[in-house]
């Protein structure tokens, strides 16, 4: 059968082209793998069965013509014995073909994988301090695949290092990081590399690690992540480690985001960070943070998503008429976009959109659309036959009955099966019917009417004709009364809550059946699903929307359909209430302590907007809805403002930031939050509060502060600067601080004990200030702190005490050493320290009824002064460890009578069973009446109070039942319980 009588014949052939079931893969080949040959598989599914070839770097292997030692074909897959690299490595396609076109296959890659020994060389010691760092590199040896693991065995092997806080392998160097060196870590050092997909290792020569003396040092970022670029989908592993003494740890950031993405976790005491399944909103810049006492030190780069080709939109098998137009296109997505390229039967056949703008036999054939990008190459296969026919109805006949509607359009539709397209003929009748202005054929074959009457009532026969043939179809048109809105729904407002009725009406052909259709702004009206707002009611179109919300608002439209026609009538319901969120919320300008903010006015919802209102929420907001009113310019904004610049903010500080209108309902819906913004950094105005000190033992200068909320850092590298100088001197002396929690500074200096005698060097001028990346803030005041000269020389006075209870007691003056005066002895006293701003304390933990002494010292920083005159007295007695005892007599029917009572008062809780309290009562009787429950059970908590404290807790079980009262008595009477409580064991 030649090619041109294969297409020319029945559209519906059995036979298609080449389909790939199974492409070759990406091979790596070692020269240690136990098989000694290469399958390269290929698969494809046609009818007829295909035929296969293969091609090496574009040029064909010639499988059939001379018998080759090394390649061989097995059905279609490519089978290549005992493999050479300068043979054999390259890129490898299939290419399978039939009578109906040719494809080829994804291109595969042979590579020969390696991996070299270390050079033989012995490797230089590394010696370092204790407390330092230190870095051993590895070097490792040439290698593919490139993707391999480093390990390091510490002294032997099998024995490897275990990665933590102080050390850490680079999985992109192989360098061993210890950020701070121990004298455990002193040994012999081994770099070992690991290859997965060859299954091999090697490891270094052993390089000898000596340390030292120990030193401190600031944290120093070596280990720092780079520019990287991650695949849609797939992992991503950032490295960051310092060094320093002490070890620094390590604080991941997402460069304006409040938190590191949802799937980030961080490992190896924070040297690492995953981000798994990385998606296009993780691309941003990442930043890691080293922090130990001494120093500060941060790194910053950016991370992209890309992304390899994927299908979009891709072709599919098509039959198409000859001589007709044609399209082929295909979409990828990806990042970089990808570059779109065309096959046809393997040969390459142009770029982007294939269009045809009359299809012969000859484009027939097998298309191969191609995407690829630097990510990777995806194919997408189809079959374009195109088929010539004579016009058949038998798929699609002319209607039979047909129906139009008086003074309608009708269009009466003529699509046989024809290939070329055939040439129309239409009769009423035995009428031929020509264009003119009521009828017309159009271009597909359809009849058109327009204005129909009765008089265009009868059969239509449709013939179609082309050089290979003819056929014709016929149909009876019936003419009905067209479909009229009689009643249309108005234009109406109404309130939120409230409730409305939109008619419509119609009249129509009493043969037919009529349908109304609701549809909101082009949107059908579910009722099924939207029941608790709309309601169809029956027998006529008539809509009520229930509870009317702002959302209902729109253009309501009812369409009156039957089967030959439809008509609509439409109106607006305005609805009124609080005015919508504002939209398109945005930072257009950032500055220190301001931004310009624009935003779009939202619907008013019929009473005119009054003002907005612009809210912040800032890095350190607690919560989700923890938002501000902001300070604005101008103040206020008017009901016609779509910008304004927010003022009074923190600089260096992260901010979004959202709008809400009000109305004379009141305050709207806030917007969509903004893009989360930071401000620029500035210079800190605050300085530090409450600065003091005091001067300590061996020369040391204590001074302290309260230190700075981090709002207030206004930009980076915040620290504080000390500044202090004897009274009289003229020159300051300054140390910075770093770490921006410290809140003292200790200045050590021999010289200070010498001078300790003068009295003009006892006094210290104190100040701190702050300081950022930005400069220098202002200072604190002056404080004037004492250096002592010597321990304090007087003794306090006036020592007063008094008990509490059997536990407790107060004493004037501080502090307070106190002792039990025959028991204890003066060095194993108890001790406690006031501040020198109070003049009084609490002693607790005493034992009860015991002779005790105490003394009170001055203390500075030099030491304790001389005692005071010693106080004496006397704790209290201790309550009694038996708890109240109960005893109950009768006494008139409703009162019990009781014995003397030995406390000075009881307390009493009355509650019910299961509840935590109830109400207290106090009394010093020796009795206490309580109205008596008539339902559920109660509980009575007695307890006694003495001199010494309150006693144990007696319990008393009080179950209600209800009382037949004589009728004489009140309903709301209640009879009482009386209990004696008498105190036993004292």
């Amino acid at each position: 059968m030649s090619f041109l009588s294969l297409f020319s014949s029945s559209y519906d052939a059995t036979g298609y082209g080449p389909i790939f079931e199974e492409e070759p893969l990406d091979i790596v080949y070692t020269k240690e793998s136990p098989d000694r040959h290469i399958s390269m598989n290929c698969r494809a599914r046609a009818n007829p069965a295909p035929t296969y070839r293969w091609r090496r770097d574009n040029w064909e292997i010639k499988l059939m013509e001379l018998p080759n030692e090394h390649y061989s074909l097995v059905g279609g897959n490519l089978i290549i014995n005992n493999p050479e690299e300068k043979k054999h490595a390259g890129i490898y396609v299939c290419v399978a073909k039939n009578m109906y076109g040719t494809v080829i296959s994804k291109e595969a890659k042979v590579k020969f994988g390696y991996l070299e020994e270390f050079p033989d060389e012995e490797r230089d010691p590394v010696t370092v301090k204790e407390g330092q760092g230190a870095v051993l590199l590895c070097v490792p040896p040439k290698r593919w695949p490139a993707e391999v693991t480093f390990r390091w065995i510490y002294n032997e092997f099998p024995v490897f290092l275990h990665p933590d806080k102080r050390r850490f392998v680079s999985q992109s160097t192989g360098n061993l990081y210890i950020s701070k060196v121990e004298a455990s870590d002193a040994g012999n050092y081994s770099c070992y590399v690991f290859n997965p997909q060859i299954g091999k290792g090697v490891y270094s020569k052993f390089i000898p690690l000596i340390s030292t003396e120990e030193s401190e040092y600031k944290a120093d970022l070596v280990v720092k992540f780079p520019d990287t670029t991650a695949m849609l989908n797939y992992n991503v592993t950032l490295e960051c480690f310092a060094l320093g003494n002490p070890a620094p740890h390590i604080v991941w950031r997402k460069i304006g985001a409040t938190d590191l993405p949802a799937s980030a976790q961080v490992s190896m005491s924070g040297a690492l960070l995953h981000l798994y399944n990385v998606q296009y909103e993780d691309s941003a810049g990442y930043e890691c943070e080293a922090i130990n006492q001494k120093w500060q030190d941060w790194h910053q780069a950016w991370l992209y998503v890309e992304a390899a080709p994927e299908w979009a939109v891709t072709i599919n098998n098509t039959q198409k008429d000859i001589g007709s137009e044609h399209t082929m296109s295909c979409v990828a997505n990806g990042k970089p976009v990808p570059y779109i390229r065309w096959l046809k039967d393997g040969y390459s056949y142009g770029k982007g959109e294939l269009k045809f703008s009359s299809l012969t036999f000859e484009d027939s054939g097998m298309y191969q659309c191609i995407a690829e990008n630097y990510w990777g190459i995806i194919y997408a296969s189809a079959e374009l036959r195109v088929i010539a026919c004579a016009p058949t109805f038998e798929l699609n006949p002319v209607k039979k009955y047909l129906l139009g509607a008086n003074n309608g359009r009708v269009v009466i539709e003529c699509k046989p099966r024809a290939a070329p397209r055939p040439r129309f003929t239409w009769t009423k009748g035995k009428e031929v019917l020509f264009n003119n202005s009521r009828i017309s054929i159009m271009f597909d074959g359809s009849l058109e009417i327009l204005n129909a009457t009765r008089n265009d009532e009868g059969v239509y026969t449709c013939l179609a004709e082309n050089d290979r043939g003819k056929a014709n179809s016929t149909g009876t048109l019936t003419i009905t009364e067209a479909t009229q809105i009689t009643v249309a729904p108005e234009d109406t407002q109404v309130m939120v809550g409230e409730e409305v009725h939109l008619q419509c009406q119609a009249s129509f052909d009493p043969s037919l059946d009529i349908t109304f259709i609701w549809s909101l702004d082009f949107r059908v009206i579910n009722f099924y699903l939207e029941w608790k707002h709309y309601e169809r009611i029956m027998d006529s179109g008539e809509l009520k929307i229930m509870n009317v919300q702002l959302r209902h608002e729109g253009r309501y439209t009812c369409t009156a359909q039957t089967v030959v026609d439809n008509v609509t009538a439409s109106a607006d319901l305005k609805v009124k209430g609080l005015p919508a969120p504002p939209g398109g919320v945005r930072v257009e300008e950032i500055r220190d302590t301001s931004v310009k903010l624009v935003w779009n006015q939202g619907a008013d919802h019929g009473s005119p907007i009054l003002g907005y209102t612009i809210q912040t929420r800032d890095f350190y907001a607690l919560t989700e809805v923890d938002w501000k009113d902001a300070s604005t310019s101008p103040t206020p904004l008017g009901g016609r403002s779509v910008m304004a610049d927010v003022v009074d903010l923190y600089p260096w500080m992260e901010y979004e930031f959202r709008v809400y209108a009000t109305n004379g309902f009141g305050d709207g819906e806030a917007s969509i939050p903004s893009m989360k913004i930071k401000t620029w950094d500035a210079v800190p105005v605050v300085a530090p509060t409450n600065v003091g000190g005091y001067g300590g033992k061996d020369g040391e200068l204590v001074i302290t502060w309260t230190p700075v909320q981090p709002q207030y850092f206004y930009g980076k590298k915040f620290g504080y600067v000390v500044a202090f100088k004897p009274h009289d001197d003229v020159d300051w002396w300054y140390e910075t601080i770093s770490d921006p929690e410290t809140r003292r500074y200790v200045h050590r200096d021999a010289s200070f004990r010498v001078k300790s005698n003068d009295f003009q060097v006892r006094e210290f001028q104190v100040k701190v200030k702050t300081f950022n990346s930005k400069g220098d803030g202002p200072y604190s005041l002056s404080t004037t702190v004492y250096y002592p000269r010597d321990v304090p020389s007087e003794s306090p006075t006036d020592v007063y005490s008094r008990p509490v209870s059997s536990h407790e007691a107060l004493v004037w003056w501080i502090p307070v050493k106190y002792w039990r005066k025959y028991d204890d002895t003066e060095p194993g006293a108890n001790r406690i320290f006031v501040p020198a701003s109070m003049n009084q304390t609490r002693l607790e933990n005493m034992l009860p009824d015991s002779h005790y002494l105490i003394e009170v010292r001055a203390y500075n920083g030099a030491g304790v002064g001389p005692p005071s005159e010693h106080c004496e007295m006397f704790t209290k007695r201790a309550p009694p460890s038996v708890c109240p005892q109960k005893t109950r007599k009768p006494l008139f029917s409703s009162l019990l009578l009781c014995s003397a009572l030995l406390c000075s008062a009881v307390q009493v809780m009355f509650r019910k069973t299961g509840y935590i309290t109830g109400p207290i009562y106090m009394t010093g009787w020796h009795f206490i009446d309580f109205p008596m429950p008539q339902v559920g059970d109660y509980e009575l908590e007695v307890r006694g109070r003495y001199e010494g404290g309150d006693g144990p807790i007696r319990k008393i079980r009080l179950q209600g039942k209800a009382s037949f009262l004589r009728p004489t008595l009140s309903l709301a009477t209640m009879l009482l319980l009386a209990l004696c409580i008498v105190i036993l064991g004292i």
